[in-house]
């Protein structure tokens, strides 16, 4: 019934001119197709298409077929004896369809799907597709961006595999879309190469393959991991993908050297400044993935000129490691890290130049690493950024030590950060007490800077829990100080300043530690009350209440504190104590 009323529909449009087709029959050949399909009379469909006498009708009508035929491809994967037909009939549609309708028919079948069907259509039809847009005469640039387009749009709904387990299981088929789209856009580079000619349409092509890197360069390859690179590299398809497109990227006169280095410089050397103002978030990062595959991955790492200095690549990579950092994603700042190292390694210590601070991005990094340190819920992340902060600070040389001290015990509001800024600050003190003099941590720049470590904050009023890391941390800098640094000497400047230090520290502490021992002591004496009546109540640590614990864990804590209190207390008490024999013994000097 289906193929007679097929037939019937055809005999009428046979007698027509083309321009005589109305909207009225490419409804009802469209739904007699798909019950033609629908009810198995795949042969007498194939006869009817490939009966020259129905070319025309094929060529205006045909394309209506294409989705009905995808579809069945789609959901009857198993019936083996069929499929080949199909396969003939969705490859004959294509060849003889409009191109233009075709187009946009698959575009819109590739845009149904969702979950593991995105990768299953989208590999379906890479390749009428790409035969359909070769057939095109006129707009061909355009068509080849809306492809693109379309296929990047429904790629970055797949997730990204992470590990190599799920890059080889590739559960959702994104590896394998990303080998066929390479297949799929390559024609398609070759015509740019082989059109020497600047011409309109050519330009227009290459912009399109451009953004389709710079969009691929973002997704997926910025947050996908890639396979150790012990391993078989060539077996990694994602990493097959980020070559290949570094590939494109130079072919089409765009080598991955000139856009890293130019792209965020008030003057720029490379062209389609239009598209990099418009889309500049995307762009930036699309730049930072394209230099952690060249620095980190050794993605044509070859074509590096090797005259470049160790710091003028620090400097052109330090904002592209800011771009890395400031995501939140642990595939994605995880990258700045190691970008950030690679950098670093190269660099000799004490050898990067104060100067480079005045650069935004040498300042940012160092802060994102503090958030990396302190925000970050894996552990090997957080160590990592703290080692990378301080091999940051290992390659500056003292005045910039200097200034990003000051900087983050200023910006970090984190007491185990500043105490780790402290300790390295003693660390340098030391240095240029025992090595070479050096004028920025001694004397004047030194005090300037002890300004900022010997206080509380909210003088005696200061949470000396929370602070605890912090205050151990400097007062251990003031042992010292007092025990390294002799009064008559004053290389450091300690001794004169001594009672600002005091009136500033040492006796505010001394109150502060009264006032919390009184008020964790109470604390303590009540939840032992509450526990012989065993009820729950709430108690409050370092300013926080901390309802509903029970009696025995309450104890715990609160003992703890107590604990913490009596460790500051007792390193005080020999501050104190150091002090005063070292000022006994210089008066007792003079006078003798």
């Amino acid at each position: 019934m289906a193929v007679e009323e097929l037939n019937s529909i055809i005999k009428r449009c046979q007698i027509l001119e083309e321009q005589d087709f109305k909207e009225e029959d490419f409804g009802l050949f469209q739904l007699a197709g798909q019950r033609c399909i629908d009810e198995g009379h795949i042969d007498q469909l194939l006869e009817i298409i490939q009966n020259e006498e129905n070319k025309v009708i094929i060529k205006n009508m045909g394309w209506n077929l294409v989705g009905p035929v995808v579809r069945y491809l789609l959901w009857n994967d198993k019936e083996h004896d069929k499929r080949k037909y199909y396969f003939l009939m969705l490859d004959l549609l294509v060849k003889l369809c409009n191109p233009k309708e075709l187009l946009l028919g698959l575009l819109e079948l590739i845009e149904e799907p969702s979950g593991k069907q995105i990768s299953q259509i989208i590999l379906l039809l890479l390749r009428p597709l790409q035969t359909v847009i070769q057939k095109l005469r006129n707009n061909k640039a355009y068509s080849v961006g809306l492809a693109l387009s379309t296929l990047w749009s429904q790629l970055s709904l797949l997730p990204v595999p992470y590990s190599k387990e799920q890059i080889q299981a590739d559960d959702y088929g994104l590896c394998q879309c990303c080998k066929a789209l390479i297949e799929f856009t390559k024609p398609f580079v070759e015509d740019v190469i082989d059109n020497k000619e600047s011409s309109m349409e050519n330009e227009k092509l290459k912009d399109e393959i451009l953004k389709f890197c710079f969009r691929s360069l973002k997704c997926p390859l910025l947050t996908a991991q890639f396979l150790e690179q012990s391993d078989d590299t060539g077996d990694d398809p994602l990493r097959c993908f980020a070559s290949e497109i570094i590939g494109f990227l130079s072919a089409i006169g765009h080598p991955f050297l000139k856009m890293i280095f130019n792209h965020g410089r008030k003057k720029k050397t490379w062209d389609y400044l239009e598209f990099e103002e418009e889309e500049d978030k995307q762009l930036s990062d699309s730049m930072a993935s394209l230099a952690y595959l060249v620095f980190v991955q050794g993605i044509s790492i070859d074509q590096l000129p090797m005259v470049l200095s160790p710091s003028y690549l620090l400097q052109f990579n330090m904002g592209h490691i800011e771009v890395l950092l400031q995501r939140t994603e642990e595939s994605v700042f995880s990258k700045g890290l190691y970008l950030l190292e690679n950098g670093l390694l190269r660099i000799e210590d004490n050898s990067l130049l104060h100067q480079y601070l005045e650069i935004k991005s040498f300042l940012t990094v160092p802060q994102g690493l503090v958030k990396v340190m302190t925000l970050c819920p894996t552990e090997t992340l957080r160590k990592k950024g703290l080692a990378m902060l301080q091999l940051y600070i290992n390659k500056l040389d003292p005045q910039g030590k200097y200034t990003l001290f000051r900087c983050l015990l200023n910006t970090s509001n984190h007491s185990g950060v500043e105490a780790f800024i402290i300790q390295n600050i003693k660390n340098q003190i030391d240095m240029s007490l025992k090595r070479t003099y050096n004028k920025w941590f001694t004397g004047p720049q030194l005090i300037s800077l002890l300004d900022l470590v010997l206080f509380l904050p909210e003088g005696a009023e200061t949470d000396l829990l929370q602070n605890s890391d912090r205050i151990m941390a400097s007062l251990n800098l003031l042992r010292y100080l007092v025990i390294k640094d002799n009064e008559n000497d004053n290389q450091t400047g300690l001794w004169t300043e001594l009672e600002k230090i005091e009136n500033n520290f040492l006796k505010p502490l001394h109150t502060g530690l009264n006032m919390s021992k009184a008020h964790y002591e109470a604390e303590i004496k009540n939840s032992q009350e509450v526990q012989k009546s065993k009820d729950l109540c709430s108690i409050t640590v370092g300013r926080e209440e901390i309802p509903n614990m029970p009696p025995e864990m309450q104890l715990k804590v609160l003992h703890s504190a107590l604990f913490t209190f009596d460790l500051i207390e007792s390193v005080l008490a020999r501050v104190e104590e150091l002090i005063e024999i070292k000022t006994k013994s210089t008066s007792e000097e003079n006078m003798g």
